[in-house]
């Protein structure tokens, strides 16, 4: 599949995973919409984005806000025009076991990392479904298929994640959209929990984006509905 001229979205795209993602895509020709809660980190994102030569939009935005989830969605449309690519990758992570864990840090997890996902794919959607064409990845983790403890929350949200998106996935493979779900291991930009401070092992930002651009240039009769990505020689168990 050719990206040039495409319309991507990439949320969480001021660092780390979602600004090579974004990266990525730019190098590929696509159109980039990014979006953020940090509006300086963002403006640093968009400028380095840019270098590839492509339309470039940044837009400061909370994805547990549906407000700013539809008014991004508006402004898009507007700006570029509906999107192909929509890649949710806004997370965050907060680790204590349960008898320590606030509701507030429970709450705020589970709205970012799954009613953020539900918030942008209602959002962009119907654009997707108007044009018969679209593509949305979710970017979950292992961690929601093995659970840990002090990983409640974390764990929760992105099995649920894992959830939604077959779901959706079934639901809207018809009007010729695909949803694929990564589930990288550890990254090493990533809020770690492993316990091993030398991460060199570990997976890297651009090797998450390496597995996005593969799902997205499968074949367009094919789908890629699920990747588990993980590194090569993590650490041994003793």
């Amino acid at each position: 599949m050719n990206l040039k001229g495409k319309i991507a979205v990439v949320t969480g795209a001021s660092k780390g995973i979602g600004k090579a993602i974004s990266l990525a895509l730019a190098e590929r020709g696509c159109d980039l919409v990014l979006t953020a809660r940090n509006g300086s980190d963002l403006k640093e994102a968009e400028k380095e984005v840019s270098r590839a030569g492509v339309k470039v939009l940044a837009v400061s935005a909370d994805v547990r806000n549906l407000q700013d989830i539809e008014k991004l969605a508006q402004v898009t449309e507007r700006e570029l025009g509906v999107a192909s690519i929509l890649v949710n990758n806004a997370g965050i992570g907060r680790f204590s076991e349960v008898l320590q864990m606030t509701g507030d840090d429970f709450r705020s997890i589970l709205e970012t990392n799954l009613f953020g996902v539900f918030y942008c794919t209602r959002s962009f959607l119907p654009g997707m479904i108007q044009q018969k064409e679209g593509h949305i990845i979710n970017i979950a983790s292992l961690a929601g298929k093995n659970p840990f403890a002090g990983g409640s929350a974390y764990c929760a949200s992105k099995s649920a994640l894992i959830a939604f998106a077959e779901c959706l996935m079934l639901e809207i493979r018809h009007h010729n959209i695909k949803v694929s779900t990564i589930c990288p291991g550890t990254v090493q930009t990533e809020f770690g929990s492993s316990g091993h401070r030398d991460k060199t092992w570990a997976l890297t930002s651009e090797d998450v984006a390496t597995a996005v651009l593969d799902v997205l240039t499968t074949s367009p009769g094919s789908l890629i509905s699920m990747v588990d990505l993980r590194p090569l020689t993590p650490p041994q168990k003793r």
